[in-house]
């Protein structure tokens, strides 16, 4: 049996588990080691790299034991978005930076370039979640951290250079970079003359594998000597994939602590649909959708700021809530906004209080936002999709909630089911590595009411109305 290591870092834990090539995790065999991202009051948002390759590595240690079979590759998944600086010396220069860092904004004005074709060509837009622009911030803010650079970089390539020597980044990463033109699967080229660093700073593009453990890591861990060690991937890609949404007519609902709605599709588009991304998987497909900055971590925050107590209390009494009954409006830009408006400067806006709002109003309120927010995805999307589509909606923050899987169904108007896979992320990622391709399972679903959907669409444009009053 052919077995993976796979391996996903998350925006707050690193964890590690075996998979075979159906997809079907090896029972008890499980890692995880929780870790907090850095935050700044200005916006900013950061790891140590240091921290976050130790926890992979001792992830990797805790695992290994676990299993007497052979383990044939090794596979990684990373929050994609992150960035950091090597020396000559292979040390880090700078912290991770990662996608909710939204320092920067302030800079998009100064790039002289035709945003519609560059769009066009990376499928990405000019914002602080992107290289680009983190780019342009650092050398403004820390030039001396970048003049020591060498090297510019994912932390997933850096973990892998310190165990190789040699750096080598995914398509799909390279592609979250907003540096890749996705046509000629290279570096783009027009927009790196207007930053201040070099082409060869940037890794090698490559899918390929490494192979062959030396020294310390060969003594460290003999049972991966041999094992191919892929580059890691983008996290969205790998919950497509482990969520059985690998197909046109299968969407990816995802929502853990950010959101996500996206589809695979066949080649790339020749134009990036407005507000949406377009991010290449390999060389024979791309990842097409839009992501929200703003979904679990809205509802953690409301849930610590609220101190609403008891989870399933909460989840019972903002069920018995009737659909925008609080009359509340709420932009939800805790972290800045990305699809469909790419806002950086976006700030969250609550609208509609009253002394009748209670806690559990602005909880509800907050769950319905988040939905309307992946509508105006969804409308973007649809002229991509076939005409029946199964939405498939994975991540805790959405699956263990009944009433967000309602509200969502009822907003998209569309039947959403549960993820059958516990594990969608880091089970893409080692399907990926197989290049594996199994059929799709469904969980629970929910059915949406016609009459709550017309509640809901009522809310949207009032939501739209009073983004395009304030942000637009």
């Amino acid at each position: 049996m052919s077995l993976t290591l796979a391996i996903d870092v998350g925006s707050s834990s690193v964890r590690t588990m075996v998979f075979d090539e159906q997809g079907h995790a090896r029972e008890g065999i499980f890692v995880q080691k929780p870790y907090t991202p850095e935050t700044t009051p200005d916006g900013g948002a950061m790891i140590d790299p240091a921290q976050i390759t130790q926890l992979i590595y001792e992830c990797i240690d805790e695992t290994l034991p676990q299993t007497d079979e052979p383990i044939e590759r090794v596979a990684m998944d990373t929050l994609v978005g992150n960035l950091m600086g090597m020396d000559a010396d292979g040390q880090p220069t700078t912290p991770v930076y990662i996608w909710a860092d939204t320092r920067g904004g302030d800079l998009i004005p100064t790039l002289d370039i035709d945003r519609a074709d560059y769009t066009r060509r990376t499928g990405c837009r000019l914002h602080t979640s992107y290289w680009p622009v983190r780019l342009l911030w650092l050398h403004a803010e820390h030039p001396d951290e970048c003049q020591r650079t060498t090297a510019w970089l994912s932390f997933g390539e850096y973990a892998l250079y310190r165990i190789f020597g040699q750096r080598r980044i995914s398509l799909s990463t390279a592609s979250w970079s907003g540096l890749l033109n996705r046509h000629e699967l290279a570096w783009d080229v027009d927009m790196l003359k207007h930053l201040p660093i070099e082409a060869d700073q940037l890794s090698e593009i490559s899918n390929e594998p490494f192979q062959g453990l030396t020294g310390e890591w060969a003594a460290r861990w003999p049972a991966l000597r041999d094992a191919l060690w892929y580059p890691s991937v983008g996290d969205g890609v790998a919950s497509n994939i482990g969520g059985d949404c690998s197909k046109p007519g299968y969407v990816a609902l995802s929502l853990g602590t950010s959101g996500a709605m996206r589809v695979v599709v066949s080649g790339t588009p020749e134009q990036t649909p407005d507000g949406l991304f377009v991010y290449r998987i390999d060389s024979q497909r791309s990842l097409v959708g839009g992501a929200l900055s703003n979904a679990g971590n809205l509802y953690a925050w409301l849930n610590r700021v609220l101190q609403t107590g008891d989870e399933d209390a909460l989840q019972k009494t903002v069920a018995e809530i009737e659909p925008d009954s609080h009359g509340i409006t709420i932009l939800p830009f805790l972290a800045g906004e990305r699809a469909p408006g790419w806002n950086p400067n976006a700030q969250s806006v609550f609208m509609g209080m009253t002394f009748d709002t209670r806690p559990e109003h602005l909880v509800r309120a907050a769950l319905e936002a988040v939905a309307y927010r992946f509508y105006q995805i969804l409308q973007r999307l649809q002229p991509l999709l076939p005409d029946e589509v199964v939405f498939i909606a994975n991540g805790a923050g959405l699956v263990n909630s009944p009433v967000w899987m309602q509200i969502m169904a009822d907003v998209l108007n569309a039947p959403v089911y549960a993820s059958a896979q516990a594990e969608a992320t880091i089970r893409g990622t080692a399907l990926l590595a197989m290049g594996a391709d199994v059929p799709p399972q469904l969980g629970k679903g929910c059915t949406p009411d016609p009459t709550r959907h017309a509640i809901y669409m009522r809310a949207v444009e009032r939501q739209i109305a009073l983004y395009d009053k304030l942000l637009r």
